[in-house]
């Protein structure tokens, strides 16, 4: 027998709203860390890494970041599945959920690089910034985020958008938006800095939209 209690937690838990509340969290945070980034580190990836001899403290911000927002994330993407049931497709259902550990893997990976060229630059600053290591990791964590995470990204909201419309799961113009911003994710990036910014902003309106379908407490 389940007592009341385990009947109200099990409710609780399994709340659509969470995934609202999850996926803009998760956006909030990917845009601090995106922005932090570019505010601080040059965008061109063969530069000579002036900017880690000056104040470094936005990016340890953002890599302090980085986890929390990916909590966040697999939050959003648990609710979301939680969500559809027993419409949810196996096949859309296994690139739903593997574009997004992709966009998980390479946000920790390149995080994780960054975050190395740091402490090895405050270990040997002379050494590092003339090493060819360091120009290994600088031109690592750029593939990362601006090729491989963009990439994930948009096959993340490609199926997403998919599912929307087939499970009714966000408003239909929504998903239709999603083809769209994922379209411009794929070839935008290189040519606007800033467009990868497109994903967390979009998250936010699909996060806002669970919220305002279910009704905001």
């Amino acid at each position: 027998m389940i007592s009341s209690q385990e009947m109200l937690t099990s409710t609780y838990l399994k709340t659509p709203k969470a995934a609202g509340y999850a996926g803009i969290i998760f956006s909030v945070l990917l845009f601090a860390v995106f922005v932090l980034m570019r505010l601080s580190v040059p965008s061109d990836p063969l530069e000579r890494g002036a900017w880690l001899a000056g104040d470094t403290s936005y990016v340890a911000l953002a890599m302090n970041l980085v986890p929390f927002a990916g909590v966040a994330f697999l939050w959003f993407v648990g609710v979301l599945r939680d969500r559809l049931g027993e419409k949810e497709d196996q096949f859309f259902a296994t690139v739903f959920l593997g574009s997004g550990v992709l966009v998980l893997t390479m946000l920790f990976a390149a995080a994780a690089a960054v975050g190395a060229i740091i402490i090895a630059f405050h270990a040997a600053p002379d050494a590092v910034a003339q090493s060819a290591a360091f120009h290994f990791g600088r031109g690592l964590a750029y593939a990362m985020i601006n090729v491989y995470l963009v990439k994930a990204a948009a096959i993340f909201m490609v199926t997403t958008s998919t599912i929307a419309i087939y499970t009714h799961l966000t408003p239909r113009w929504l998903a239709i938006g999603g083809y769209f911003i994922a379209f411009a994710l794929l070839f935008g990036n290189y040519f606007f800095d800033w467009s990868i910014l497109a994903f967390p902003v979009w998250v936010f309106v699909v996060g806002l939209s669970i919220l305002w379908h279910d009704g905001l407490p």
